[in-house]
């Protein structure tokens, strides 16, 4: 913090969506002073300077150079810094289409770019007249202030330049110079007799933490987020007991009429259904956790076990709260089966359920990169788990290709709505559809009517929906492992 210049918004939080924070210059700063804490050999930043005004990138960079002189490799890549940054360079490395077109030392950039025939003129940022030597953009430019100003030569823009080269010219006669330069001898020289030493880095200095250290470090900061930011737990369960009020009111005291068998069946699908789709909105908060976790994780700051588990304890006390809320809202107001066994079973099932669904959206916002095409996949993925649930067609009348193998015992939602149909419809007694009759047992009408086998319990359901949940971790993490080097695969095996 002393050293990026942090001292005064040392307790300011980092600022989100709904909360203003730090600068955009002290933010990049900060990301800087986070890498800089596992002390790299080489540190490497892309546009450090980006979207900051020209006193903060100079200040930046005067901390990267008093890095570098502590004995750390810093390497930036930079776009049109000025003159006082490009003063702190040491080496410079100008590349044009992957062609290299310069690479020594600063400072004598400007005479190999006048001793190849294009002297940078008075009053110019060097790093300005070496861009627009080798831009293949400015032939463009060229054409359009011909096209546009007759005295387009006389322009201090075109100053230094020969209107009868073009710049594709221009870099290759830079590309040759460099060639048989000397300094592209000497880079020869020692790429060579780099590759010929053996001996391996030296360990650093810092020591790695143990893993139950990293756990709890990362699950700490993983709640203090999410307590801070509305939109990823708090707004949501807002929305689910507004929902809850909702469909208790709409299936207000069902009762155990003849009607009410159908009723109750429906509730369970309206309800389940809702639950599921109002996971999707923690989309968008789940992609911004992937980003932070990318980052660190190719960092080496720990491993993806570490952040699955992390990341499923710090959401456990919302989902919780989600599950308990919402149960508790529905079990009173619609009036299902009395017990406190019943209670806690609708409580848990909700939990599960919900909490595989959450597991389900990480992984979509893993392998999806745009969140637009995240929402649509999950929303896909929703009506997939939603459709052999039995509420739109019995579970023994679906076709077996698929949709009963496997996608009946593979759907979540399911599992979930099967063990609530038992937990709500067994040990019930509805009334004949003519008076008089025998009443009917919910037992015969999850068997007749609903389709659903009794040859294990309720809490057989739950023990499948907990696997269910245990597998899309694991299903987490090897995503997490091994996304990027399945891409890798891909992309070698199509071309």
């Amino acid at each position: 913090m002393d050293k990026m210049g942090l001292q005064d918004c040392a307790d300011t939080k980092i600022g989100n969506w709904h909360l203003r924070g730090i600068s955009g210059g002290e933010k990049r700063r900060l990301s800087i002073s986070v890498e800089i804490l596992t002390q790299p050999k080489v540190l490497f930043l892309d546009e450090p300077t980006s979207g900051l005004d020209s006193a903060s990138a100079l200040f930046v960079f005067q901390v990267l150079r008093n890095i570098a002189h502590d004995g750390k490799i810093v390497v930036c890549s930079v776009h049109h810094p000025s003159s006082d940054v490009f003063n702190l360079f040491d080496d410079l490395y100008l590349i044009s289409a992957g062609e290299t077109v310069y690479f020594g030392d600063a400072q004598k950039a400007v005479k190999f770019f006048a001793d190849a025939g294009f002297p940078c003129p008075t009053r110019r940022n060097p790093p300005d007249h070496f861009l627009r030597c080798v831009n293949s953009d400015f032939d463009k430019i060229i054409a359009t202030l011909k096209q546009t100003r007759k005295d387009f030569e006389m322009m201090p823009l075109l100053s230094g330049f020969s209107t009868n080269m073009t710049t594709t010219e221009i870099k290759a006669r830079l590309i040759e110079k460099y060639k048989g330069s000397e300094n592209a001898r000497y880079t020869r020289k020692k790429i060579q007799e780099i590759a010929l030493i053996e001996e391996s880095c030296n360990e650093s200095k810092a020591s790695n933490p143990g893993w139950l250290k990293q756990l709890c470090t990362l699950t700490r900061r993983s709640s203090l987020n999410i307590f801070r930011d509305i939109g990823y737990y708090w707004l949501r369960i807002v929305f689910y007991i507004l929902v809850s009020l909702s469909a208790g009111s709409f299936f207000y005291g069902m009762g155990t009429s003849n009607y009410a068998i159908l009723l109750r069946g429906k509730f369970d699908g309206f309800i389940y259904g809702l639950m599921i789709v109002l996971s999707i909105g923690g989309l968008p908060f789940f992609t911004e956790e992937l980003k932070v976790f990318r980052r660190e994780r190719f960092g080496g700051h720990y491993g993806e076990a570490v952040y699955v588990l992390s990341n499923f304890l710090s959401s456990l006390p919302y989902v919780a709260a989600i599950s308990i809320s919402s149960g508790t809202i529905l079990y009173y107001m619609v009036n299902l089966h009395p017990g406190l066994s019943r209670f806690c079973y609708l409580c848990l099932n909700l939990f599960c359920c919900i909490a595989v669904t959450e597991t389900s959206m990480l992984i979509i916002s893993t392998l999806v990169p745009n969140l637009l095409m995240a929402i649509g996949a999950s929303a896909g993925l929703a009506v997939f788990m939603m459709m052999p649930t039995g509420i739109f067609r019995r579970p023994v009348d679906l076709p077996r290709i698929f949709w009963y193998y496997p996608m009946y015992y593979i759907s979540y939602a399911a599992w979930a709505v099967e063990g609530q149909y038992k937990n709500d419809m067994i040990g019930l007694e509805f009334d004949p559809p003519v008076a008089g009759d025998p009443k009917l047992k919910g037992e015969m009408i999850l068997q007749y009517t609903f389709g659903i086998k009794l040859h294990h319990s309720k809490w057989w359901d739950l023990a499948a929906l907990a696997c269910l949940l245990a597998v899309f971790r694991i299903l987490f993490y090897i995503v997490l492992r091994y996304k990027e080097r399945a891409f890798t695969i891909f992309h070698r095996f199509c071309a």
